[in-house]
Parts: structure tokens; sequence; C-alpha cells
């Protein structure tokens, strides 16, 4: 028996966009123009409120976001939101903290969209490892340190057996690691690169809040930046650079240097 065909909706379409780290003048122009367009305004809690406030008065705004253990809204429920107010014919924005399509599940809400034969678009961010890292002072890729740079996601448990990342097989890969969501298993993710090769003197950074005015940095090496970054309170949203030109922090840090010291948190 053959699968039923999609239902295919009228007008209404999704823009899958990207919010960018934070600040506000990261957002992109087409990214500003279309939120400033939209009837609805799907969004998570990364979202800078100065960015959500540039949609209309009128534009439905729903939050499906979530913070450590507090409200999360399951993903089956935020693509049936998508298809119901594109179904409605609205213009709806899916605003998203980063770049959609970089640990976003961008993907996963653009295949729902497809299946409901909705027309959709993507308007890429300034993903938050990139951001992090810039105004940290860290380039992730410099000639005389890194030739490659890999994006992983800490959120998933290091610790069990069926693990899909292989740390121990990335110690040895010679490149700049960059964790997203990666601060309730630093421990163990670093034990891990260190029982894979790499030596425990590597530099690593950790940048939380990136580009806003909570932006902190904090720099030490794979064997005591679990502990130390622990008892200096860091915590997520945060990004954990692994790797030579974490080291350039010391020297590059321009925009922590900027900032009047009232301003520092």
């Amino acid at each position: 028996m053959m699968d039923s065909a999609p239902t295919f909706y009228p007008a209404g379409r999704v823009a899958l966009v990207g919010a960018g780290p934070g600040d506000p003048e990261l957002l992109t122009l087409k990214a500003h123009r279309l939120i400033r367009e939209a009837d609805a305004v799907v969004y998570d809690y990364l979202v800078a409120p100065a960015i959500l406030a540039l949609a209309p008065d009128h534009a439905e705004k729903i939050f499906v976001g979530k913070k450590g253990g507090g409200f999360c809204c399951p993903q089956r429920d935020i693509e049936a939101i998508l298809v119901r107010l594109a179904g409605e014919g609205k213009t709806v924005v899916r605003l998203k903290g980063g770049d959609p399509f970089i640990f976003g599940r961008g993907g996963e809400e653009a295949e729902a969209l497809v299946a409901a034969g909705i027309a959709f678009e993507v308007v890429p961010g300034v993903t938050s490892a990139l951001a992090a890292a810039a105004y940290a002072g860290i380039p992730l890729t410099h000639r005389a340190h890194a030739s490659g740079v890999v994006f992983l996601t800490g959120h998933e448990d290091p610790a069990k057996p069926d693990s899909a990342i292989r740390w121990e097989d990335y110690a040895r890969l010679g490149a700049t690691l960059c964790l997203y969501m990666g601060m309730k298993n630093l421990e163990t993710i670093t034990r891990r690169l260190e029982a894979g090769g790499l030596i425990g003197s590597t530099p690593v950074a950790v940048i939380q809040s990136a580009t806003t005015g909570e932006h902190r940095q904090l720099l030490s090496t794979l064997a005591r930046v679990a502990l130390e970054s622990e008892h200096a309170g860091f915590g997520a949203p945060a990004i954990v650079v692994i790797g030579e030109v974490a080291a350039l922090a010391d020297k590059l840090a321009w925009f922590e240097a900027a900032r009047p010291a009232a301003l520092a948190p």
C-alpha cells in the first residue's frame, strides 16, 4: 500500500533564521528584514530580547526554548506549531540562537516542513563557536598551530557505552575542537581526550555568554579546565575551545580589554 501524499498548504511560509550568538549587531540584514515582516515568531531561550523586539507588535510570539532543566517544548510539538502557523497562511520566522543548521535542529524542522508541503528558506546565523572564539581573541585556525576545526556537541553523555562520539579519536586529529553544550560533561570529555593521547597541558578556553554584556572567559589546560571552570562558576551557555590556538587569548582578548571595568561581570 502506498503512503499517502503530503497535504499541501496555502500561501504561508517559514524562515528558519539564525539569530547569532547574542549581540544584536551580529544579526544579518536578511534576518533583520524577515523578523520585521513576520506574522509569527517561534523563538528559543538564547534569542536576545533586542532581536525579538524587532518583530512587529501584531506578530504572535511563541516561546519554545529551554534553560537548563526548565521548560522544554518537545521537538515534535515545535514542528507541529510551524506547520500550523504556516497552514494558516502566516509568514513565520523560526528564530534560533546561533545558526539553525549547527546543533539547532534546523534540519529536523526543514524535513517536517517538506513533509507537510510548506515552503521554507534558511537564513544562516553567526554560530556560537565562531563568535565566542573571535570575541575571546582565539583564531580557530592558525598556520602555526591548527589547520582544521571540529564542532562537537558535549550534550550527549560521553560515559554511555554507545556514545556516538569517539572522543579518543578526536584527541589525535591535531585540530581545534569546539564543544557546544559541553559544561555538564566537561570532566568526562577531557578525561577521554587525555586517554586518547591529547596531553594534559593542551590549552583550553571556556567562553560564557559570548558577545553579550555577560561575556566572560577562562584560559586553562585540558587537565585542569573542568575543575577551574567549576570553581569560577562557569556554566551554560558556554563554548569550550580545545587546542594550541586557545593560548592566543592571553594576548588577543580584544573584547574583554575594550570593555570598561564597570561593565565586566
